[in-house]
């Protein structure tokens, strides 16, 4: 390479750090507006926080409690690209002035091309001035695509402070996690962006009855209605997926080497497994994993294995692995990782044909000592549930407990 060739590329390195640099000393720090929008109509507000260095700034997406940091920053062109550290998407965006960028949002686990144009100013979300605020706070029996053959039931669980509100709906397969948004003048905005989803539930209050629209991204919208009830309950978790063969719990899938693991084996013998049935691209799975990470650094020492068997949204067992590997590494998790293959539920279905159904990523099997199915919970109810998480893990620690004794 000539003298002049590697002046040229130091040049060019050094002018993109230079308009970094510049560009984003620049930006005003502090909270930010953002929105992506789903279509003509309809956009979906999500909190942004700008701080960091001069050199390298840090994105903060606030979803409620939950605060995703994006601080994983490159150059692309004229333009600047934020991945997100679980997800397969990112942020592209360009410096349009201090107080404006604007862009575009990729998620590469619906495909190249699945993107979403979204913006950010330091202007606020909305204007408070004459609006009358609702108080929602409580649980809503919920029904999502009502009076047709895709009806789902749920709960609504939210808490009001004035013009904000948070919570989350339950459902028989997970809960929507951290929802965060506002309400005023008869009317509730309440949204979760985290990199993988972009839910957005806008609804009026009509007498005692919420009438709304559920969006996730811009593929998909249903209505739904909601009407508060405290003791309405959804089927237990615990009874959706249950043994249907009167025979030892077996199975058989590849490891991260691509050899074959066979379960139960002499690692698991007289051993508690959990047997997670999951993908890295599901943030209910995520939460669980969290979750299971805490149970695994009590209670390893004492005889539990955690086995993560993970179904994936590539379509090659190498691009399978590269994901899990990420995900195993990001987390720092201690678990046996499988490959069960690509995202299906009537794949895992058939690959664990000793029970009725895979009705859930993910889905929980917990194995007892002498190799006997003792729960298999479906779904999993985060902490952006509150109580109904706090609970949950209290009585699956005490059944853990029980079954090393």
């Amino acid at each position: 390479m000539s003298i002049k060739s590697l002046l040229f590329i130091v040049l060019i390195s050094f002018c993109k750090d230079f308009y970094f640099a510049q560009s984003y000393k620049s930006l005003k720090k502090g909270n930010w507006s953002a929105h992506l929008v789903l279509n003509e109509n309809t956009k979906l507000p999500f909190k942004l926080i700008i701080s960091g260095s001069k050199k390298r700034p840090i994105f903060t997406i606030l979803n409620a409690e939950e605060k995703i940091e994006l601080s994983s920053i490159k150059t692309i062109n004229d333009s600047f690209q934020i991945d997100f550290p679980h997800f397969h998407s990112y942020l592209r965006f360009v410096v349009k002035n201090k107080e404006y960028i604007d862009g575009f949002w990729t998620n590469l686990n619906k495909g190249n091309d699945y993107r979403i144009q979204f913006f950010a100013s330091c202007e606020p979300s909305f204007n408070e001035t004459g609006s009358m605020p609702l108080d929602l706070t409580g649980r809503w029996k919920t029904t999502f695509s009502p009076n047709t053959d895709k009806s789902e039931l749920a709960i609504g669980v939210f808490k009001s402070n004035a013009y904000q509100i948070t919570g989350t709906f339950l459902t028989e397969t997970g809960d929507y996690r951290f929802l965060d948004g506002f309400n005023y003048n008869n009317k509730m905005y309440i949204s979760c962006f985290d990199g993988s989803r972009a839910f957005l539930f806008t609804a009026s209050l009509e007498g005692d009855q919420l009438n709304g629209t559920f969006y996730s991204g811009k593929h998909y919208s249903t209505p739904f209605i909601a009407s508060r009830d405290e003791k309405f309950e959804l089927r237990n978790p615990d009874s959706l997926t249950y043994v249907v063969k009167n025979e030892p719990f077996s199975f058989k899938i590849k490891d991260l080497e691509g050899k074959e693991y066979n379960f139960p084996n002499e690692k698991t013998k007289n051993k508690v497994s959990i047997i997670q049935i999951t993908g890295s691209w599901c943030p209910n799975c995520l939460d669980e994993a969290r979750f299971l990470k805490e149970m695994s650094a009590k209670y390893k020492e004492s005889g539990l294995e955690i086995i993560s068997v993970c179904y994936e949204t590539p379509t090659n067992f190498e691009e399978q692995v590269q994901k899990v590997k990420l995900l195993k590494s990001r987390m720092n998790l201690d678990f046996t990782f499988l490959i069960g293959g690509q995202a299906n539920k009537a794949l895992a279905s058939e690959q664990f044909s000793n029970l009725n159904q895979i009705i859930s990523f993910p889905t929980a099997i917990f194995i007892d000592k002498n190799g006997q199915v003792a729960k298999i919970h479906t779904g999993f109810n985060g902490p952006g549930t509150g109580d109904i998480y706090t609970n949950f893990t209290k009585e699956t620690e005490l059944l853990i407990q029980g079954l090393l004794k």
